[in-house]
């Protein structure tokens, strides 16, 4: 598991979210969800930085690029 798929599970299982509600959320599948949080491929750039709005972080940080 990567940095990237460990965080996006973490950060949704803080914010309440189920894998579909997140999905809905950033405009992807929940297949998707699934794949990025099990580390089987990433997400584009684009959803990177959906998902840290949705999150309320920075894609530094997604991509474990520094620590909060």
């Amino acid at each position: 598991m990567t940095t990237l798929s460990k965080r996006i599970k973490e950060l949704r299982m803080e914010k309440g979210l189920s894998q579909p509600q997140l999905a809905r959320a950033i405009g992807c599948s929940k297949g998707q969800i699934s794949f990025w949080e099990n580390g089987l491929n990433e997400p584009k750039a684009s959803y990177v930085v959906k998902l840290a709005d949705v999150f309320g972080v920075s894609t530094d940080y997604l991509l474990g690029r520094m620590d909060w």
